[in-house]
């Protein structure tokens, strides 16, 4: 894949829960390079539209195609092993473990086959520079032998993403990295997130607009689990629907 065609393609995607429609008739393509935001209320689809993408939730009708194949009906684990990568609202780390345990696990993930039961398992050189090289990418390095449990909230946002980084993503799905965090924590994820766009695939919710306006080269605007808006920041910052629904008055600014 080129920088400039797009590694991931979504056609007419929904889900529905009884007679609710949580993602509606959702289209949008994202390429390496670029980042792509998806904002709009709670309740807008956001969540449910990423779950469908990573194989955690089933299609109901629609098509998902990454790098060109369709994905649709796959297993997150079929998907991930393609080169798809998330994080969740809710940390999903191995607490007890140590920050370089959690991205050496990930790394042994994807290897062809098992590993010898009898050997340690940080013995595997390739795997266990992959996992420091993950941590590195995050600015963890410092921190590998620390105990998950003990890293703030910012360096677990953090040490997820590392864990994602030592699968070999190409794309990556973001469910709101922003949350709970302060600001110096923020700002550090903003300018992580940033560098990994350069040569990543990045899908990203978010409600922090600065966040949002600062990455983003363009911006999906969903209500009612369908696309009101899709963007440059610009044409969405100045579209009066978009306003209306979700952004308000927004500081020229931003």
């Amino acid at each position: 894949m080129t920088g400039t065609e797009p590694i991931l393609r979504v056609r007419r995607l929904s889900k529905h829960f009884g007679g609710v429609a949580a993602v509606d008739n959702v289209s949008l393509e994202v390429s390496v390079g670029e980042l792509q935001a998806v904002i709009g209320p709670n309740g807008a689809g956001k969540t449910t539209l990423i779950n469908m993408l990573s194989g955690d939730l089933p299609v109901d009708t629609g098509s998902v195609l990454f790098r060109g194949a369709e994905i649709a009906s796959l297993p997150p684990e079929r998907r991930s092993r393609l080169g798809i990568g998330r994080s969740y609202q809710k940390i999903n780390i191995f607490s007890v473990f140590s920050a370089l345990e959690n991205c050496r696990i990930a790394a042994q993930s994807r290897e062809p086959h098992p590993l010898n039961w009898f050997h340690d398992a940080m013995s595997y050189d390739a795997i266990a520079e992959t996992a420091r090289d993950a941590l590195l990418s995050v600015g963890l390095a410092r921190r590998a032998d620390a105990v998950a449990a003990t890293l703030s909230h910012g360096e677990q946002r953090q040490l997820e993403i590392a864990m994602s980084l030592a699968t070999g993503p190409r794309l990556l799905l973001l469910d709101e990295p922003l949350a709970g965090m302060g600001t110096e924590e923020s700002l550090n994820m903003i300018a992580l997130i940033g560098r990994l766009a350069e040569n990543h695939a990045i899908l990203l919710v978010e409600h922090d607009m600065d966040a949002v306006f600062r990455l983003a080269k363009v911006l999906t605007v969903m209500v009612n689990g369908k696309v009101l808006a899709s963007g440059a920041p610009e044409a969405i910052r100045a579209n009066h629907e978009v306003q209306s629904a979700y952004l308000g008055s927004v500081d020229a600014s931003l």
